[in-house]
């Protein structure tokens, strides 16, 4: 995430959804500010599409929905919206809305030197006002590392380590998988 200039306009949740639908670049809307997302490497992307094809073949049956980086999350109970990675949510309140998802069981931030800080405070933050999420993924995109930050029942977070070797439980949909599946096929190296 780009800072936004100082002399931006602060903008209501309206107003930002029809300014950027002429924008040629994405932004999230926090407090009424916007801020420019930065665009991400190769492995960002290549992580991002295994998530999603993952995700999509394990979910095909079920009424779950699978968002890219271009699905909007409403952060529960404001009106600020991010663009993770990915996103999954399985909530029926998020198939009337056409311009976010509120509801995700799961999130997937790809993590970069830019914005690592971000996704795991910050962005964390916001995200843990969701009552239905359940996990919350930090994807290395230059080592076989995940982090996942798992929901547990009585409302405590507990971060798990996953490293090469090792397979990832998401309760959240269900699925249990060898870390190495998403990283199959990378060139791994600092960015």
């Amino acid at each position: 995430m780009i800072a936004n200039p100082n002399n931006f306009p602060q903008l209501s949740p309206t107003e930002y959804f029809a300014w950027e639908e002429q924008q040629l670049e994405k932004y999230e809307y926090i407090n009424g500010e916007v801020y420019a997302m930065s665009g991400g490497s190769k492995n960002h992307s290549l992580i991002s599409v295994g998530f999603i094809t993952l995700f999509s073949n394990h979910l095909e049956t079920s009424n779950c929905e699978i968002g890219n980086s271009d699905l909007r999350v409403n952060i529960t109970g404001t009106n600020n919206y991010t663009y993770p990675d990915v996103s999954v949510t399985c909530d029926n309140r998020d198939k009337t809305t056409t311009q976010y998802v509120t509801y995700p069981c799961l999130i997937v931030e790809v993590l970069s030197a830019g914005t690592e800080a971000y996704d795991r405070g910050g962005k964390f933050r916001m995200y843990r006002n969701n009552p239905i999420l359940q996990d919350y993924l930090l994807v290395s995109s230059t080592s076989i590392e995940i982090d996942l930050y798992h929901h547990k029942e009585n409302g405590e977070w507990i971060i798990i380590n996953y490293k090469e070797g090792d397979t990832i439980e998401l309760k959240s949909i269900n699925l249990s998988f060898a870390i190495e599946q998403v990283y199959r096929g990378l060139v791994l190296k600092l960015e």
